[in-house]
């Protein structure tokens, strides 16, 4: 007597419920950041850095797809995630700019390395990622068919992509503390990270997918600790 191999995919319930995590899944905990930055008014304790990391990397995976396929649900969640981190770049900008006691106000256009990622209007976050992605494009377009460039951009896209918590982790450690930051989006992460480098070894996707995915977990779990750790010490008037 045959039996069904024991793989995701010998259960197409189980295949459809796991594409559709990954799809939806890596957005969710961006619902309660988003929440939190509304409820304060105030976007001090989220590093927008992790927006950066996310963009980067989800434009770099894209381009990936094309010099060497992946799973779909991988790619539409690149997209769906390009798409959540702009909602919440906005959100952060609009906020800045209500709570903003300066009157200097910073471009993209300006060029000013120092001032990188600290842009005054959303737009201008839209066109670093709009030449970012032209420049990609053109790369991916002339190298399609050199497989170390193919390779080396799905590494620098998940790299990048493994690198999500690591803003958060050193916001935390300026602010001495992390409040504004919600943790229940970083319990989410460490719950997607899981649920998703354990997709990646059943459907045995290129290693840079899990290898990375491992890393993330890592990070995941440093913040954690910084939860712990900072809950613990009395509040500071610097707090």
């Amino acid at each position: 007597m045959d039996y069904p191999e024991d793989d995701i995919d010998s259960w197409p319930v189980l295949s459809w419920a796991s594409s559709f995590l990954m799809v939806f899944g890596g957005a969710v905990p961006y619902i309660p950041q988003y929440q939190e930055i509304r409820r304060t008014s105030s976007a001090d304790g989220f590093s927008t850095w992790v927006c950066l990391v996310l963009l980067v990397a989800n434009i770099l995976r894209i381009f990936f797809w094309f010099g060497k396929f992946f799973e779909y649900p991988l790619l539409l969640q690149s997209i769906l995630m390009i798409i959540v981190m702009f909602t919440l770049l906005n959100l952060c900008c609009s906020m800045q700019t209500a709570n903003r006691v300066s009157t200097k106000q910073y471009f993209f256009t300006d060029f000013e390395l120092a001032q990188f990622w600290k842009w005054t209007r959303f737009r201008d976050y839209l066109q670093f990622c709009l030449s970012l992605t032209l420049c990609c494009a053109l790369l991916t377009f002339l190298l399609l068919d050199v497989p170390v460039f193919v390779e080396g951009i799905g590494l620098l896209a998940l790299l990048t992509e493994a690198m999500l918590g690591l803003p958060q982790l050193l916001q935390n450690l300026r602010n001495r503390s992390t409040r504004g930051m919600s943790v229940k989006m970083v319990l989410l992460w460490t719950l997607g990270d899981t649920f998703k480098t354990t997709y990646f070894i059943i459907k045995e996707t290129p290693a840079q997918f899990w290898l990375c995915g491992a890393l993330q977990i890592c990070l995941d779990l440093a913040i954690l600790l910084q939860v712990h750790y900072y809950n613990q010490k009395p509040h500071s008037k610097f707090g």
